[in-house]
């Protein structure tokens, strides 16, 4: 039980506080993704544009990261790796039941990473169709979809370009791991408990979801896959499980650009 209570005894944020770092990460998203990408893009081709954009949102999930560290030094006093592994749950999973570590746990991935998969393929689509139907105005404007970098016509042109695998990694390693992930299951997640009850993970879900007002069409659509993430960080008292499950649509892509550069596809 020693495990357990010194999770109860970690000093947790009021409502206020969580808003605020929420607002922190979420709004210079929105300003790079809605105000700095339209501005720098007039003009630019349909292979310009969207690289243009990845690298500014990927300038966004870096400044996380640099947040995530500057909040756990103002909390901790220092970075040392024995101190991010505490504070942001960077262990071994825990059993719910008995407070205690348990490696078998890790199994709890397979039907998890299932489970997302089918969520984000079976039904993102349609909740992402029922979303920009009720809110038309959340709809993906021309020239914002990252796709179209990878069409067939566009796949001779990517052979040997390795900048484009290293600029697709930079955001993969910030996307889901040293940024958002750090950000919201790391810092947050953790001290949210005081302000949301047992349902701290899924205000941190929720919250998730819309922190990504820079891409408002897939708010919906990704709900079901962020909550799953939230919980099972909670549930295990292991933000690997949140980090490996939101990892994997990087890593497909990742495999898909490794083809295109290496003329594979």
């Amino acid at each position: 039980m020693e495990y357990k209570n010194n999770i109860s005894l970690i000093p947790q944020y009021s409502l206020r506080e969580t808003l605020l770092i929420w607002a922190v990460a979420a709004i210079p998203m929105w300003i790079l993704g809605w105000g700095v990408y339209p501005f720098l893009s007039s003009g630019l081709g349909a292979v310009e544009a969207p690289l243009l954009r990845i690298k500014l949102l990927t300038g966004g999930l870096i400044w996380q990261f640099i947040l995530s560290m500057w909040i756990l030094y103002c909390e901790e006093g220092n970075l040392r790796f024995e101190t991010i592994r505490r504070r942001f749950w960077l262990n071994h999973p825990v059993s719910p039941k008995t407070c205690l570590t348990q490696k078998s746990l890790w199994w709890w991935l397979v039907p998890l990473i299932v489970l997302v998969a089918l969520l984000e393929i079976g039904l993102g689509e349609w909740l992402e169709y029922f979303w920009v139907t009720l809110f038309p105005f959340f709809a993906q404007p021309a020239g914002y979809d990252a796709t179209t970098l990878f069409t067939p016509e566009m796949q001779k042109q990517w052979i040997g370009q390795w900048s484009l695998l290293g600029l697709f990694a930079t955001l993969a390693l910030f996307n889901t791991f040293l940024g958002e992930e750090f950000l919201f299951r790391g810092v947050l997640l953790p001290k949210m408990n005081g302000a949301f009850g047992k349902w701290d993970w899924v205000a941190n879900g929720i919250l998730f979801s819309f922190y990504h007002l820079h891409q408002p069409w897939g708010i919906l659509a990704g709900l079901p896959a962020n909550l799953i993430f939230a919980w099972s960080g909670k549930n295990f008292r292991s933000n690997w499980f949140p980090i490996i499950l939101h990892s994997g649509q990087s890593i497909y892509f990742l495999f898909l650009i490794l083809g295109l550069v290496l003329g594979l596809a």
